[in-house]
């Protein structure tokens, strides 16, 4: 069971590098700055979910000393604030382009 979720994550981790990869080029090459906003935003939550997903991955991988448990809970918590801030952006271009 425990290597059906290591792969799981290292799976969903290669989605999110890939897809904010794809979010970062759009957002380079859009000339609209709602359209950029709203691209760039997206990018913020598949990083966040990515360091989610990387400290996800170090908990099952990595074995308890101190170094490995700092390093999880940062990810954890930088990747949870990029989610969130991600969605506020996300939010914010969206009521943008409903009134424009």
């Amino acid at each position: 069971m425990i290597i059906l979720i290591k792969y799981l994550l290292f799976v969903l981790l290669v989605v999110f590098v890939i897809g904010a990869a794809v979010f970062s080029l759009s957002s380079r090459r859009a000339a609209d700055p709602a359209v950029k906003g709203r691209k760039r935003s997206v990018m913020n939550v598949m990083q966040g979910a990515m360091l989610v997903t990387l400290a996800l991955m170090s908990m099952f991988l990595f074995r308890g000393s101190t170094v490995s448990i700092i390093v999880e809970a940062l990810f954890l918590v930088i990747g949870i604030f990029n989610i969130f801030s991600g969605l506020r952006s996300y939010g914010y271009y969206n009521r943008i382009r409903s009134k424009g």
